[in-house]
């Protein structure tokens, strides 16, 4: 089995364990068609990601506000959707612009179509994004330092907002975790502090969220639609909801392959 198609294993099983709740190892063995023994390495390696908790016998669903903040388990979702979205909103950055990049696997995704449009200067808080951008000669990196969170991958806390706040961006790209048509919203506040001192540093503000994100809430709230100047979204939105979104802000509509 592949290192794709055991990824693409352990998201059938996760999003199994997500609707019933609990399921037994033999279960998910007939549900992948798989063995006990790999099912077995697959919920230990979830386990060890945050998205799911062994017991014996089986395994059971993490609240929804633990797994989705865990990276791990955020890069192996919707990535079709993420990578449509990146390249529509990779059109907005032009060369020798200042972009500031959240630690979202949107934001991750862009950056890997960005590292061709040098010139740039890139600001970011994300481990992964940092490593990308390393070693570019054209590409201006500067690194928000802060206290490291091991579930984000990604540096927050107060030094992290004191960085960004000294800074003024052309434009900053950012997703969330959920938002409705009025407001955007994200379950933990240290992400929320962060995210907002970055939309306060740019110039153009962008959001990027795929459908699953969408007419959704969460803990608190992160700013409102209006306040970005460009909202990019996948085409499995539509409807009434994206008719609102439109008079709200500019709407991009990203074309899903």
């Amino acid at each position: 089995m592949t290192t794709t198609g055991a990824e693409a294993r352990r998201q059938i099983i996760t999003e199994h364990v997500l609707k019933h709740g609990t399921a037994s190892g033999a279960e998910l063995a007939e549900l992948t068609r798989v063995s006990l023994m790999t099912v077995h390495r697959d919920l230990d390696e979830l386990a060890r990601r945050g998205v799911l908790r062994r017991f014996r016998g089986g395994v059971s669903a993490l609240p929804s506000t633990v797994f989705e903040s865990n990276l791990d388990y955020r890069l192996g979702v919707n990535t079709a959707e993420k990578e449509a979205i990146a390249k529509a909103a990779a059109d907005l950055v032009e060369p020798g612009m200042s972009v500031m990049l959240d630690d979202s696997t949107t934001a991750l995704a862009l950056a890997r179509l960005l590292v061709d449009q040098a010139p740039l200067t890139v600001v970011t808080n994300a481990r992964r994004v940092i490593d990308l951008f390393a070693g570019h000669e054209d590409i201006r990196l500067i690194s928000l330092g802060g206290e490291y969170s091991h579930t984000h991958d990604s540096f927050l806390g107060v030094p992290c907002l004191e960085a960004i706040e000294a800074l003024s961006l052309d434009m900053v790209l950012v997703s969330t975790s959920a938002m409705d048509a009025r407001m955007t919203y994200h379950q933990e506040q240290d992400v929320v502090l962060v995210k907002r001192a970055m939309l306060a540093s740019g110039t153009r503000k962008v959001l990027l969220m795929d459908r699953t994100k969408l007419a959704r809430t969460a803990l608190h709230r992160l700013a409102p639609v209006e306040d970005f100047d460009h909202l990019v979204v996948d085409d499995g939105v539509g409807g009434e909801l994206l008719t609102a979104l439109k008079e709200r802000t500019d709407v991009r509509v990203a074309v899903t392959h």
